[in-house]
């Protein structure tokens, strides 16, 4: 795995997978330096290449009502502070083509939504501000399909390109990995698996997406076996009010055990 696009990032020789992880929305920032701060600590201690995940806004909700951000300004600074105080580098998804530039000043990967991944203007624009384009895999797409996503950032001159399996629609409630895909897209892309968003089963009748949290482990130790490049994982200290995706993702608590037995499955699947 080459980092030469994030020279913040540590760990790099460590010969392990890498991980995004952070809460699903940035809600302030005491909560994004809380959670910042506990999983510098823990991938530090297990040497993980670690980038801080946190969406600036939430465009993509299911009711009109929903949480869809503090500010885009605001949460910017937030990650951009982030980055700064503990020296890594930081993830954020965009949902417009003027998103792109303005999140590139504070932020060093640009992720493009699932459900966003074939909008030709938004890859191009993320991957002409040369930072990392991390594509979320649709919701609706084959493996395959996803080289025309990474060739779009590559042909914009752009070679940083990583690919994120975040499940298949599996019915109209329900989302499945199909683990067959990650060598698949890991001749496209670095690939990294989205444990936690995998996990989500959408309600379409009262407009509040579920989740099963406690098969994050079983997901996770899936995708470690199967040889993904990162693993993307949303935490909190507290999943049940947090203000976006609660329901899916994994106590912050939670964090250092899982993350522990990972990196022991990582290294017997390496021979180390």
């Amino acid at each position: 795995m080459n980092f030469e696009a994030l020279p913040k990032i540590k760990h790099t020789n460590a010969n392990n997978f890498f991980l995004l992880a952070g809460p699903c929305a940035i809600e302030g920032e005491d909560m994004a330096m809380r959670i910042a701060e506990k999983v510098v600590a823990i991938t530090d201690a297990l040497k993980i290449p670690y980038v801080f995940k946190g969406s600036f806004k939430k465009a993509n909700r299911s009711r009109v009502d929903s949480f869809t951000g503090i500010g885009d300004e605001k949460a910017l600074k937030i990650l951009q502070k982030v980055s700064q105080t503990f020296h890594i580098p930081t993830v954020t998804d965009i949902h417009e083509i003027s998103d792109a530039a303005m999140a590139a000043e504070y932020v060093d990967v640009l992720q493009i939504p699932a459900f966003l991944v074939r909008q030709t203007d938004l890859v191009v624009a993320a991957a002409k501000t040369g930072k990392v384009v991390n594509l979320k895999k649709g919701q609706f797409m084959s493996p395959e399909s996803m080289k025309h996503a990474v060739t779009k950032v590559h042909d914009s001159g752009n070679p940083h390109a990583w690919i994120t399996d975040r499940g298949t629609m599996f019915g109209y409630q329900d989302m499945i990995v199909d683990f067959r895909g990650i060598p698949t897209m890991r001749q496209y892309a670095p690939t990294v698996l989205d444990v936690t968003h995998s996990l989500q089963q959408p309600n379409q009748s009262i407009g509040v997406t579920g989740g099963r949290p406690e098969m994050i482990e079983t997901i996770a130790r899936a995708g470690v076996v199967n040889n993904v490049d990162g693993l993307f994982i949303e935490t909190h200290f507290d999943p049940a009010n947090a203000k976006s995706d609660g329901a899916n993702m994994l106590d912050l608590s939670k964090l250092e055990g899982l993350l522990t037995r990972l990196v022991a499955i990582r290294q017997l699947v390496n021979g180390f």
